[in-house]
Formats: C-alpha cells, structure tokens, sequence
C-alpha cells in the first residue's frame, strides 16, 4: 500500500475553494428567506439557467448545475409544486421534456436578480481589481486542470 502524505485542509487551495463555496450558498440561503422567498440555492441555479436559456432539457439542465438525474429531478418536482417552473414535451421527442419558467418562476428571478447583483460584489470587495483578476485566472487554470485529469482517468 501506498504511503500518503497528510494534507493540511487550510494550505490546500481546494479546501478553501469549498468552504467559501459553502458559506457563500449558506449566505444566499439566508438573503432569500429574509426577503420572504421560499427557494433554495439549488433551485436558484435551475431559475438562472432558464432565465438566459429558457426551455431546456432536464438532462441539459442537471450537467450544467452539476446535479445528478434523480437529484434533478426531485428540484424539478419541487419547483413545479412551487409554480415556478412547468415541463413540456419536446416538439421532436415527446418522451423527453422542456423545462420552462412560468410567470410565476419569472417574477421570482426578478426578486432575486438584485439580492445576487448586491451580494457578490459586496462579498468580492475585500480583494482589489488586480487580486480578483489573478484569483480568476488562478482558478480557471485549475479547472482546466482538473478536466484534463477526469479525461486522462475516464472519470467523465
């Protein structure tokens, strides 16, 4: 068996990238239940997706918020419940859906877009123009990083 060297979770990049993606969820959380939304962070992803892209697939929909097809689906129905969201049958395949924003869903992305467009610059402020763009540019390079690895190993 291998010898593994322990990792320090506070000097590991990735662990940090975690914790503020955590607190940052939590944040969001707490900013649309104090102004009276009844709607998680999950399903602000899915809200925010068909507001620049209405009408997607619920597969299309589950890779690009990194969101499994059962776990999809149990946002999907919950969103539906809440009338925000409804599921139409595709034109050419009608054994797969669209998901589409109702009036309903539409006005609750306009509630939302300023808490989100107050709270990321507010939380963004401690880091200058220069930090902000070297982190970015830090960061992307590990995400490429990180795709090439999950090709090399098959994990996607």
């Amino acid at each position: 068996m291998e010898d593994f060297q322990e990792i320090d979770v506070n000097s590991h990049a990735l662990s940090w990238v975690g914790k503020i993606h955590y607190d940052f969820g939590f944040i969001t959380q707490s900013a649309f239940k104090k102004n009276g939304l009844d709607l998680t962070k999950e399903e602000w992803s899915v809200l925010k997706r068909l507001h620049v892209n209405d009408g997607q697939f619920m597969n299309d929909l589950a890779y690009i918020t990194h969101r499994d097809k059962v776990s999809m689906m149990r946002v999907v129905n919950s969103m539906v419940k809440k009338d925000y969201i409804y599921r139409r049958p595709d034109g050419q395949d009608k054994r797969v859906n669209r998901i589409f924003l109702t009036a309903y869903g539409k006005q609750i992305v306009e509630k939302v877009l300023p808490i989100m467009y107050e709270l990321i610059p507010e939380v963004q402020d401690s880091l200058t123009k220069d930090e902000r763009e070297v982190l970015i540019h830090a960061l992307k390079k590990v995400k490429a990083r990180m795709a090439e690895i999950a090709e090399d190993k098959g994990l996607i």
